[in-house]
């Protein structure tokens, strides 16, 4: 008897069915499901995602970090991989370079509103594990309390309450170098002295409030606040906690006119970094005349130097061009993206030449020059490396067709996007090209075909899940 023929498993096969079992709550068979695909399709953008969220879920951070940089290091403009990046680092409770990666993930996706969401509760999470200067008061001993969100930290403040009140007073009153707390409380630094300088009034510390509440209860609850906002400080080195840091090396590198070559990477390296984190935090004024102070230094060092000279040139103006756009400012971004563009094209960097015609195809369309960004958008496709990158490219410039009232060309392009989209197994990106189809067939009077592509799309929307789009596409 013949062998009976096994079924053939293909990649689209075992993306679904572990997107199925993925929204069952079945993880751990998702994930075998996932293993397999990218067996037959090494090193997936969708798939690693699809994964990463599975490990995720499943609470293994560390591997869904590892798939979701996996992804970026495929193509570094994924919003879906930057999106799970965040995700998975403020799961870690990473919230400064979790904001990093919603800001950057808005910036190439303005349109996905998870981004905002994403800033909103990083900021927000920040804020908790921090606290806020204008709360420390010794007015309450609620304001006075430091509050954090975070497990650990409901952990630990549960084992302060359980030490012995002398061993717990003591931890509070332990001082580090003033002149260590002095950079890491900055302001702060002047309110925790005068707090231990009231401990010393014994007969204030014997006194209690209207409420009953003892002064000196009040007094080190503040110090423990400004205590652990010191140590998260200093254990987590966030970024903006070291500007005074920044400004001193920054003044030591203008004294020394001899920089060596690897001197000189750093200082760049340094000055790039905070530059975006500048844009990410919303200081997009400011991030803006650091790139064009970089930008100054840089045209006056030589190719010796700095021997990437020429693509830094063209990476700064598109800087500021993101940041001049986050200002409102769309006439000046226009020309900042056009001389990163000019940069690319003399010295044949073709990935710069991508992200510059990307750049202006968004502020053409942000300013409502919809067939500017159309022209700009159709010259970037055959630069577009992955079926993705031209789902989405597709997807922008059939809606700049359809803002044009130019319904066939718009489900034209709609179709492309979808196609695209299949090709690569990507359910966000097969709702949005599909809702695109259906809306030019509405406009072109196709109402039957419209009805059938709302349906369609409201099956992907149920997949991706989204209750959003779920309740445009019945409206």
């Amino acid at each position: 008897m013949a062998d009976e023929e096994l079924p053939v498993v293909s990649f689209g096969n075992l993306m679904t069915e572990g997107t199925i079992l993925s929204r069952r709550g079945q993880h751990d068979k998702a994930l075998g499901c996932f293993n397999d695909a990218l067996k037959l399709r090494a090193g997936d953008k969708h798939c690693l995602i699809t994964r990463s969220k599975c490990f995720l879920k499943l609470g293994d951070t560390e591997n869904s970090l590892k798939d979701a940089e996996a992804s970026l290091q495929i193509d570094k403009t994924f919003s879906e991989g930057l999106y799970q990046k965040a995700e998975t680092l403020y799961t870690m409770g990473d919230f400064e370079f979790a904001l990093v990666f919603y800001h950057r993930g808005r910036r190439l996706r303005p349109d996905l509103h998870k981004f905002q969401l994403g800033i909103n509760k990083a900021e927000e999470a920040i804020v908790n594990c921090i606290g806020n200067p204008s709360s420390v008061k010794l007015e309450s001993k609620e304001e006075l309390c430091f509050v954090s969100r975070q497990a650990e930290s409901k952990k630990d403040n549960q084992k302060q309450q359980n030490k012995p009140k002398d061993q717990k007073d003591k931890k509070q009153t332990k001082k580090k170098s003033p002149k260590t707390e002095q950079q890491l409380l900055g302001e702060l630094y002047a309110d925790k002295a005068f707090l231990e300088k009231l401990l010393k009034d014994k007969d204030l510390m014997q006194s209690s409030t209207r409420q009953g509440i003892k002064v000196m209860d009040l007094v080190l609850d503040g110090i423990s606040y400004l205590n652990r906002r010191r140590d998260f400080w200093q254990q987590q080195k966030p970024i903006y906690a070291r500007v005074y840091e920044r400004k001193v090396l920054r003044r030591e590198r203008k004294q020394d006119k001899k920089q060596k070559p690897s001197d000189i990477s750093r200082s760049i390296e340094k000055n790039m970094e905070d530059i975006e984190l500048l844009l990410a935090r919303g200081s997009a004024e400011e991030s803006c005349r650091k790139a064009e102070r970089l930008l100054k230094k840089i045209q006056v060092w030589s190719e010796k130097e700095v021997p990437n000279k020429n693509e830094l040139v063209g990476t700064l103006h598109s800087c500021i061009g993101n940041a001049q756009l986050a200002m409102g400012q769309m006439e000046a971004a226009l020309r900042s993206h056009k001389m990163d563009l000019d940069c690319a094209r003399q010295n044949a960097l073709t990935d710069a030449v991508s992200r510059a015609l990307d750049n202006i195809g968004h502020v053409y369309a942000r300013i409502g020059k919809f067939q500017q960004a159309i022209n700009t958008w159709e010259e970037k496709i055959t630069l577009a490396q992955s079926s993705l990158e031209k789902a989405w490219l597709f997807h922008e410039i059939g809606r700049c067709y359809l803002e044009l009232d130019k319904a066939e060309e718009a489900q034209k392009y709609g179709q492309k996007s979808l196609q695209s989209a299949d090709e690569e197994g990507d359910v966000e990106w097969q709702l949005h090209a599909t809702v695109l189809v259906a809306q030019a067939q509405v406009k072109l009077k196709d109402y039957r075909s419209a009805i059938l592509n709302f349906e369609r799309a409201l099956e992907k929307a149920k997949l991706v899940p989204s209750e959003a789009a779920q309740n445009g596409i019945i409206a």
